[in-house]
């Protein structure tokens, strides 16, 4: 049926923290898009998001600061909203699950399934803290992974090799708030049943939207297809939406079952009186971005819980779930700082927030994960924003203002050159706005910049810097058409670059811009004046590249540093064993570079003995310059080993710090050379 009006939700983001490009990449960059894309259209939308401020990590986060786990949601419901706004996201609403009209609606949603008789209570075994004297849930157990022996794995997931657990797994258990070894008890909670709304949601998934991405249709139907089961909706902690019923003290409702509930209080607040035909109509497409860890709670979870509400809520007609964005060729982390913090980016790129925007989408991780690189950043900038588009938009601005004073000049009859151009926009249009409506934004976009690809050419092709000195009533035409493509590329790229659409809708003076005029003739009219040429990008240089790096490096250092925990002690040995090893000092007397080779130089030593060469890999850490003069201990009955045609006599001695820094062993006071150590 033909919808009436769009509901377009964005997962809402944890406030225990910034958002960095992951969250970008994966959730807000594309749902901007959309939104932005259907009101060019005329269609009535809504952009919901807002702040998910309940759960365990924040508590943590709170406990570790010392303060109150509201300061914590305060502090990055803030930041992460500005930062929203920094970037262009074009919401409707953003709000917070700590707001009272989410706490009302909450209360109320859990309320209605519990008269209704949709949960079913039971009793289970759960973690008890008997120093703190409260239940344990999963985030607040830390211990030994069972899979992959990380020491500091959670109570429901090992953040080192990604598996997920049950805190019950774990080896070596410890509570994360008193460091007491946790005891078993039982306690009660009430479970939504997923299994009775199975048939309904596999008709709904399997049989009715075959067509959303592959990766979402595949982990719902694996869920489906392992049988669904009891999912409890209460947790026994003191910070969340109480649960309310009497005998419940203590318990709130857990966050996968509040979460999703405040994309309707969201609506609630901006449309107070009529939020029920956006959720309850059939008349309103609803439209759920989110990133891939979420799908479960986005196709399986709350669908049910709306199908056990009844009352004519709608469930979603999409989910476009993307997968997950790497950087540099790591996981993003935000545990070790191994990311790019949005915040961060708008105060060190300043006026550049299109261009992060233009990366991501052209990197976008629709099909499979990707990675996002500075280089790559600064390489799209430099060769295709700066280059194709800029310089294209620019040429044109600047060749009406010198042939015609700013004016649109009359065209005279189109050629086929000219007809040509106009019926490829036409065509990257259909193409464009059905990628759209497909939520292929990484296509649609080199759709759109295909307009500025066929710009360059078709101004290279008329040459009107050649052609008017014989011929200007042809540059009139060529320019017309010119600034006609620069029109419908304001139009095309608004969705993706706001602010770029912005000052070249100010340039061109535009009034208005409608999506249906991409690839008119006459989008300006002639005789209309345009304002003076501005350059829309600029290059990024080397040292801004170079900065972010290095701040890259210092945070995995920093991490290393901070996590670093010795080698096990190797096995004993005799010491008659340890005394076989001869220990010397010897002084270095020159040094060099190891051909081919990044890690090794090549060690002249004064060994006492006559001297000899040592090659080591310490390359990394020291120049030949800085070792020249310098003491070292060795090892000096090694047999001859050759190392890059290098033999080499002996090893000298050096320690490997957290970040991989390497230090030489050297004696506290000059000794003499070829002293042995005992």
């Amino acid at each position: 049926m033909e919808h009436k009006r769009t509901l377009i939700t964005t997962a809402l983001p944890y406030t225990n923290g910034p958002v960095h490009i992951g969250h970008l990449a994966g959730v807000y960059v594309p749902a901007d898009i959309y939104a932005r894309y259907l009101r060019l259209n005329g269609r009535e939308v809504a952009l919901i998001g807002g702040s998910d401020e309940h759960g365990v990590p924040i508590t943590l986060k709170a406990r570790k600061e010392g303060v109150t786990p509201q300061d914590i949601v305060d502090r990055y419901h803030k930041l992460i909203k500005e930062s929203f706004q920094g970037l262009g996201i074009s919401f409707d609403v953003y709000s917070r699950t700590t707001s009272d009209i989410h706490h009302k609606t909450a209360s109320e949603f859990f309320r209605h399934l519990y008269d209704k008789g949709e949960f079913i209570e039971k009793e289970s075994m759960q973690l008890f803290d008997p120093e703190a004297g409260q239940f344990l849930a999963d985030r607040y157990v830390t211990g030994e992974c069972p899979h992959c022996h990380n020491p500091r794995a959670y109570g429901d997931q090992c953040e080192a090799c990604g598996t997920a657990l049950a805190a019950t797994e774990l080896i070596n258990p410890k509570s994360a708030i008193s460091g007491a070894v946790p005891e078993l008890r039982p306690t009660r909670h009430w479970y939504l049943p997923l299994d009775r709304w199975e048939p309904t949601l596999r008709h709904w998934i399997l049989d009715e939207h075959q067509e959303w991405r592959p990766n979402v249709y595949g982990q719902c139907k694996s869920w489906l297809d392992m049988g669904l089961q009891p999912r409890a909706v209460s947790r026994d902690l003191s910070w969340g939406v109480p649960v309310p019923v009497e005998g419940a003290e203590g318990k709130v409702l857990y966050v996968w079952f509040d979460a999703p509930i405040g994309y309707i209080s969201n609506t609630k607040e901006i449309f107070p009186d009529t939020w029920e035909q956006w959720w309850k109509s059939p008349e309103t497409r609803i439209v759920n971005f989110i990133g891939k860890d979420n799908i479960v709670f986005h196709c399986i979870v709350f669908p049910a819980m709306l199908s056990a509400y009844g009352d004519g809520f709608q469930l979603p007609d999409n989910v476009p779930a993307n997968e997950f964005l790497n950087l540099e060729g790591d996981k993003i982390s935000t545990s070790r700082n191994w990311a790019v913090w949005l915040h961060e980016y708008l105060a060190d790129f300043p006026g550049k927030q299109d261009v992060l925007r233009y990366v991501l989408t052209a990197n976008a991780p629709e099909t499979k994960d990707n990675d996002f690189t500075w280089r790559d950043f600064q390489s799209r900038n430099n060769s295709e924003l700066v280059a194709i588009l800029g310089n294209y938009v620019n040429r044109v601005l600047v060749l009406t203002h010198k042939y015609y004073g700013g004016t649109v000049p009359a065209p005279g009859e189109f050629t086929q050159a000219d007809l040509a151009a106009f019926a490829e926009v036409e065509s990257l249009t259909r193409s464009l706005s059905d990628k759209l409506e497909n939520f292929h934004f990484r296509d649609a976009l080199r759709d759109a910049m295909g307009i500025a690809r066929l710009g360059n050419r078709y101004l290279q092709e008329t040459e009107p810097w050649k052609t008017v000195k014989t011929d200007p009533d042809r540059v009139a035409t060529v320019m017309y058409v010119n600034l006609q493509l620069v029109a419908s590329l304001a139009i095309a790229l608004d969705p993706f670059m706001p602010f770029m659409g912005e000052k070249l809708r100010g340039i061109l003076s535009l009034e208005q811009m409608r999506w249906s005029d991409i690839g008119r003739r006459d989008i300006i009219a002639s005789g209309h004046t345009i304002g003076q040429p501005e350059l829309l990008f600029d290059k990024i240089d080397d040292e801004a590249i170079q900065a972010q790096l290095d701040k890259l490096e210092q945070a995995k250092r920093t991490n290393a540093i901070e996590n670093f925990k010795p080698a096990p002690q190797q096995a004993p040995v005799s010491i008659d064993a340890f005394g076989a090893i001869d220990l010397r000092v010897g002084t270095i007397t020159a040094c060099e570079a190891v051909k081919k080779s990044d890690k090794l130089l090549k060690l002249t030593v004064d060994d006492g003995m006559g001297g000899r060469t040592i090659v080591s890999g310490i390359a990394k850490s020291y120049t030949p310059a800085e070792l020249v003069g310098r003491q070292v201990v060795f090892v000096a009955n090694l047999p001859t080993v050759k190392l890059r045609g290098v033999e080499s006599q002996g090893m000298v001695l050096c320690a490997t710090n957290a970040d991989g820094s390497i230090v030489l062993t050297a004696p506290a006071a000059v000794a003499t050379n070829g002293a042995q150590i005992k």
